[in-house]
């Protein structure tokens, strides 16, 4: 059972560590889908390459919500963290362009993206709950477990969300289609019609 929720936490989990290459000109972005009530926390740095820490290289970050919020936005910096709990379902993307170069090529970025469990400080917890060893392990896998169950109730919606739309749009195009198929039939009579009634006139039948 133990292994089982260890494979469960590796497959879903929500840490990680994005390496982005900046051109000199232009935005990159990075978007992850991300459901209601669900804390984030990044930081971001600017990485020397080729050994050279003398850099003065900065950049400019914004974080906006699905809906076009803007949750962080900071310029000329060469590192900054940002922190929010999501009100809405969606996509939260976060964008970083270059400001100031001081040398030629790119810039690279390195970004440490946490959300849900992942985000959660297991320091602090274990210290005003004086908490330790496999208890505190066994917390953490509850959180695991809790976080696991919210994310597949999340996609269940979503699936009866997108089930409830593909039988909404059925419905149209067959409603459509029987429409098209009358709409045609009613002018192939009115034209036979017409046609019969200008034959008659000019006496040709």
């Amino acid at each position: 059972m133990l292994l089982l929720l260890l494979l469960f936490i590796c497959f879903f989990s929500t840490s990680r560590a994005i390496w982005i290459t900046l051109p000199p000109t232009g935005t990159k972005c990075v978007s992850e889908e991300i459901h209601n009530n669900v804390v984030v926390l990044a930081e971001y740095v600017v990485v020397a390459t080729g050994g050279d820490q003398s850099h003065n290289s900065t950049i400019s970050v914004k974080v906006t919500s699905p809906y076009g919020n803007s949750l962080h936005h900071l310029e000329n910096t060469s590192s900054g963290n940002f922190a929010f709990t999501s009100r809405e379902s969606g996509n939260y993307l976060a964008c970083f362009w270059v400001t100031h170069n001081d040398r030629d090529g790119d810039i690279s970025v390195n970004l440490d993206w946490k959300t849900g469990i992942a985000a959660k400080d297991w320091d602090t917890v274990a210290r005003k709950e004086k908490i330790e060893g496999v208890e505190l392990e066994l917390r953490k896998l509850e959180g695991s477990v809790e976080s696991i169950h919210e994310n597949l109730i999340y996609l269940r919606g979503r699936e009866a969300e997108m089930r409830n739309v593909n039988e909404s749009t059925n419905s149209r195009v067959a409603w459509f289609s029987i429409m098209s198929l009358g709409i045609c039939i009613t002018v192939s009579v009115l034209q036979l019609w017409h046609l019969k009634r200008y034959f008659h006139k000019k006496k040709l039948i």
